[in-house]
């Protein structure tokens, strides 16, 4: 996080976001707990905003992928920049709108999206669907013709593609579950165009997810571009292609690309093409605008392992568990004394409930304060109530304020749906 960095505190060198100190948040609203610095979200944006200016792009749309994190407060920041929403759910598109994005701004993505979902979707001024099956081609325009409505078509392609990421975000290899074979692509458009309820406007891709180097982005654009030329060719109407999202942020020592040389790229493919450039950044976005504060509980020393036990645990950071993920973990309060190794755990009833593992610290006890780095994408968004653990505040610093942007629910509140 840009707006992250050790100040001088109460006689003591402490992390502060932006100019709010990690402690007075654990303070106010206990451990653990999510905190999120506008200033980097905002600047997140502007960054591919900047660059397609730079880069001298004019039509073109920035999709939030909201799945990244979808609390209404964050999004609400980047809608009145001007991102649209790249949504996989009917609950997505209602935070979207809810957030005051326009429909119209809004792609409904997804590899299963029901028929309840399509009819909320147009019923709600969807009106781009990126389609990822020929079943699902069918049933969008069974339900568009329905409702008297024309939906615009894109075909989700894979493009076969190694993003050379982590296997369990990779998307766009043959045998994945997302998109069809690109090879399949001009039989599905010619259904396509027979179809009443549909209206042909593009092509779709996304081919993974952390991905760090521009050559698999070009390997795959360099194929949708040659996909779109060959539509064209066959008389269909392609006004629009979606690059999908994807970009890495820092976790360890990865070399990330630049925005702008991404954006590049999408220019160089596209410059003769006469098309609308839609991308859908989530991670890149709201990744490293977050961190999670955890508080130590216990130390715990074995002839194996020396354990930190945390009051953060699997249920409200899953990333580590799911993909054996890596975050930087810092001290709130800065020390100095014997350096020792150890693997941060939680409270939750699992082996897997390890999120840090072989980490230097230095002489730590029970009360101290740690926080997880570049923690705002795929956290708070994928935690849960695992053993009745409620889920933790999330805080949002604006300069030298915060405010509490979700709160903790005490026990009664976690049995207001059963």
């Amino acid at each position: 996080m840009k707006h992250l960095s050790y100040k001088h505190g109460q006689n003591r060198d402490e992390i502060f976001v932006e100019n709010v100190a990690i402690s007075a948040i654990a303070k106010s609203v206990g451990t653990p707990f999510y905190c999120y610095s506008k200033k980097t979200l905002i600047e997140n944006f502007q960054n591919f905003s900047d660059a397609f200016l730079q880069n001298k792009i004019s039509d073109y749309k920035i999709c939030y992928a909201i799945k990244a994190n979808f609390n209404i407060h964050l999004v609400k920041i980047l809608t009145s920049l001007g991102a649209g929403i790249d949504a996989v759910s009917a609950g997505e598109i209602f935070r979207g709108i809810r957030a005051g994005c326009d429909p119209k701004k809004i792609v409904f993505a997804g590899v299963g999206k029901t028929r309840e979902e399509i009819e909320y979707a147009l019923k709600n001024g969807v009106e781009e669907f990126s389609v990822e099956s020929v079943a699902e081609m069918f049933l969008l325009n069974e339900v568009a013709v329905d409702l008297k409505k024309v939906a615009k078509f894109s075909l989700r392609v894979n493009p076969n593609v190694d993003a050379k990421t982590h296997d369990k975000i990779s998307t766009g290899r043959k045998g994945d579950k997302f998109g069809v074979d690109i090879e399949d692509a001009e039989e599905i458009y010619a259904k396509a165009a027979k179809l009443s309820g549909l209206e042909i406007h593009g092509i779709a891709m996304h081919i993974g997810s952390q991905i760090t180097t521009l050559e698999p982005f070009e390997l795959a654009f360099k194929k949708l571009r040659e996909l779109c030329l060959q539509l064209r060719k066959n008389g269909q109407k392609i006004s629009a292609l979606d690059f999908g999202g994807g970009i890495g942020i820092l976790y360890k020592n990865e070399n990330t690309l630049l925005i702008h040389d991404y954006v590049k790229l999408l220019k160089k493919i596209t410059e003769d093409l006469n098309v609308k450039i839609t991308i859908a950044p989530g991670r890149a976005m709201v990744g490293s605008a977050g961190i999670l504060a955890t508080k130590v509980i216990f130390l715990k020393e074995t002839e194996q392992k020396n354990f930190v036990i945390i009051d953060a645990a699997m249920n409200d950071l899953m990333r580590p568990g799911l993909y054996d993920s890596y975050h930087e973990v810092l001290p709130v309060t800065k020390k100095f004394g014997e350096k020792a190794v150890y693997d941060l755990v939680g409270p939750v009833c699992e082996s897997t409930d390890v999120l840090a593992k072989e980490r230097v610290l230095i002489n730590p006890k029970s009360d101290d304060l740690f926080i997880f780095c570049s923690a705002g994408a795929y956290g708070s968004s994928m935690s849960n109530e695992y053993n009745c653990r409620p889920m933790i505040p999330e805080i949002l610093v604006d300069g030298d304020e915060f405010q509490v942007i979700r709160k903790r629910p005490s026990f009664e509140e976690m049995l207001r749906l059963e």
